[in-house]
């Protein structure tokens, strides 16, 4: 079937991600129990639960460790390399050791985080900052990138992302990741080829896409008349519709929710976009996601096109500092915990994924 659509290819312990209901379940929990409840270190060690033996009830001063460690490979970063960022995070994982072990683990997990600050400021020619171990995930992925402390509201909103997408049943980047495993490869080969599939713009490359529309919008008043000229054109509108859900996309309501309580709190000052620029972007926002959700409605009414996880992720994360060429890097940091349980759960199945293909090329011919 094209695009395995249907096809299930694999049990797992991790997540289901119902469609019809509009559902997203990870290890028994609902998303709306985790996001903006849970740190990314208690998210990521509940998914690692049972795939390692060694591995620790407190996530964080091991996870914090990874970080330290994984900053050496740093060095071998250049401002070439630093002009896509995507490319750059790739060829600096494949710099780790390729073991199955819970220190890679856990240093392909810290790695995105690391890494990702350290590009942005290689590639506008300051030096990277190093992690600080006692330091939260989130709160010193954003320290590293921006050079100077988190604010709660700021650490507490990148926590409900990383959460928030931190594992969604068999997507394209983990079932690539899980291929890779099933061979038994590596970890650091599965996440290289969840990062790789990550970096296609139908998977995780179209949150930067979504800032381009609200930009060109401007303001509420605009965004009916621009979404249905852009209809009109033939253009899809980013951040609405997803293949597997057939209504809201539960991550939507969280990251919206992060945008709305970001931008509500005075401290909420990041990067260019001070508070009262949060807000209105935060209005405009929810204008154009009436005004889409409306016009699809009316021009396709067959198609269930709702508001997907892009919308709010491509807003929170320019409230953030990020800016959209490292969008997929941010996805990649907290989906890298994804991969990682992924993996090690393909391996202890220990079976090699080896689907069958059907021929529809033309016959030998058949010498006279």
């Amino acid at each position: 079937m094209s695009g395995l659509e249907g096809v299930v290819a694999a049990q797992t312990v991790l997540s289901e991600v119902d469609g019809l209901a509009g559902r997203l379940i990870i290890r028994g929990h609902a998303l709306d129990e985790l996001a903006g409840r849970w740190s990314f270190e208690e998210a990521a060690g509940l998914l690692l639960a049972g795939f390692f033996p060694d591995l620790p009830d407190d996530l964080a001063p091991a996870l914090g460790a990874a970080r330290v460690r994984v900053f050496e490979q740093v060095a071998h970063l250049d401002a070439n390399l630093a002009r896509a960022p995507v490319e750059a995070i790739r060829a600096l994982v494949a710099r780790l050791a390729d073991r199955d072990d819970l220190e890679i683990g856990l240093n392909l997990i810290a790695a995105p985080a690391v890494f990702t600050g350290a590009v942005l400021r290689v590639s506008t020619g300051k030096a990277p900052i190093a992690p600080d171990a006692k330091l939260g995930h989130a709160a010193d992925s954003l320290r590293m990138m921006r050079g100077q402390a988190a604010t709660r509201a700021q650490a507490a909103a990148l926590d409900t992302y990383l959460v928030t997408v931190c594992d969604h049943g068999l997507n394209a980047s983990t079932f690539a990741a899980r291929v890779v495993a099933s061979t038994q490869a590596g970890l650091t080969s599965a996440v290289l080829a969840g990062i790789s599939a990550l970096k296609g713009p139908l998977h995780g490359g179209a949150p930067g896409p979504v800032i381009d529309m609200l930009d060109a919008i401007g303001a509420p008043t605009n965004a009916r008349v621009w979404l249905a000229e852009a209809l009109d054109r033939g253009e899809r509108l980013m951040g609405f519709g997803h293949r597997i859900y057939r209504v809201r996309d539960p991550r939507a309501d969280a990251l919206k929710a992060a945008v709305r309580d970001l931008a509500l709190q005075e401290e909420a000052v990041c990067g260019r976009i001070a508070l009262a620029e949060a807000v209105e972007g935060a209005a405009l926002a929810e204008a154009v996601e009436g005004a889409a959700l409306a016009i699809l409605r009316e021009r396709k009414p067959d198609r269930p096109l709702e508001t997907n996880v892009e919308f709010y992720t491509a807003l929170l994360l320019e409230a953030l500092g990020f800016p959209p060429s490292a969008f997929t890097c941010v996805f990649a940091m907290g989906r890298t915990a994804g991969w990682v349980a992924h993996a090690r759960e393909q391996v202890a199945g220990g079976r090699l994924i080896r689907p069958q293909s059907a021929y529809v090329g033309p016959p030998p011919r058949v010498a006279a």
